[in-house]
């Protein structure tokens, strides 16, 4: 069994009537990149929060970086880039660097020489030393990405780190966070954006209204959303349209949509175009995609509650 860096063996947080978590429980391994995904609303932001003990949980039970959650000393092995993160437009993004070092703990000559490397990681050296009120969106995220591993953590908390940046910027924001896992750090990602986490995502969990619906490796995930479409030189032949629709299939045009991961099921579809004299052009094998699966289990999570 994989070394995990946080391990939720039950979290619950209320507010009140309200119940923003309820009884989570999640395991993130080590050196592993980790999304967590789901609507507004979700807990999502709460539970990362609960972890860093910004917010107190009203049960908790777990462990992190192998010290119960919670554990003091730990938390200076934690980096994190708050959602919408605000600095002081004063300050220079240098500034912002060493003042989140220096309250994590790091000795000022630790900063210095940790300075150069995190600018130029986050492309920032040419803006180091202008005020932060004269930046875009998109470099405050790399300054709070820059401040988040001042500390040199092994375990960082990234809340919507994307958010507001151009598609170029999300890009290399992806780079950076490729980079912090081929360093061996862990990275969990809290993000709504799912084409993004698919693409640097080791494995995800999905929440919504402070449940969690599901959790596992990315391939595992959409493993169980295969199909295969069968495209044909014409339309599909209307008796043959009426005996797929009724077995369950998709007809749409020239494509016939059948949704399994077992290529052998595939074979009736075949001999009976084949029967009919009509001509396959193509045969194509698909999964789905970690937002089909994340829609699906967000409906099926609607159904189950009404």
């Amino acid at each position: 069994m994989a070394e995990t860096a946080v391990e939720i063996e039950y979290l619950r947080k209320r507010y009140g009537a309200f119940e923003a978590l309820s009884g989570v429980s999640l395991s993130v391994p080590r050196g592993s990149v980790f999304g967590l995904l789901g609507p507004n609303g979700a807990g999502k932001s709460t539970l990362v929060k609960s972890l860093l003990t910004i917010i107190r949980p009203t049960e908790c039970r777990g462990t992190m970086l192998g010290e119960p959650i919670g554990h003091r000393k730990t938390l200076s092995k934690v980096g994190y880039l708050p959602e919408q993160a605000k600095f002081q437009d004063y300050l220079t993004g240098r500034e912002v660097i060493g003042f989140s070092g220096r309250l994590a703990g790091v000795s000022g000559a630790e900063i210095k020489s940790r300075l150069g490397p995190l600018l130029q990681l986050v492309g920032m050296e040419g803006w180091a030393d202008r005020p932060v009120g004269t930046y875009s969106k998109g470099m405050r995220q790399r300054i709070g990405l820059a401040q988040a591993l001042i500390n040199n953590p092994e375990l960082v908390f990234l809340d919507e780190p994307t958010d507001g940046v151009d598609p170029e910027g999300r890009i290399e924001i992806r780079k950076m966070i490729e980079t912090m896992k081929d360093e061996g750090r862990t990275v969990f990602v809290n993000s709504h954006l799912l084409s993004e986490v698919e693409q640097v995502a080791d494995a995800v969990a999905i929440m919504s209204k402070g449940k969690l619906l599901r959790a596992g490796p990315i391939a595992d995930i959409t493993h169980g959303g295969q199909r295969f479409e069968i495209r044909t030189a014409g339309p599909i032949p209307l008796d043959l349209r009426g005996r797929f629709e009724q077995t369950g299939f998709k007809v749409m045009g020239d494509k016939v949509i059948i949704e399994t991961g077992d290529v052998l099921s595939i074979r009736p579809v075949i001999d009976a175009l084949r029967s009919a004299s009509a001509s396959i052009r193509e045969i194509r094998e698909e999964k789905f995609s970690l937002e089909e699966v994340f829609l699906q289990t967000i409906k099926g999570e609607g159904k189950e509650v009404a």
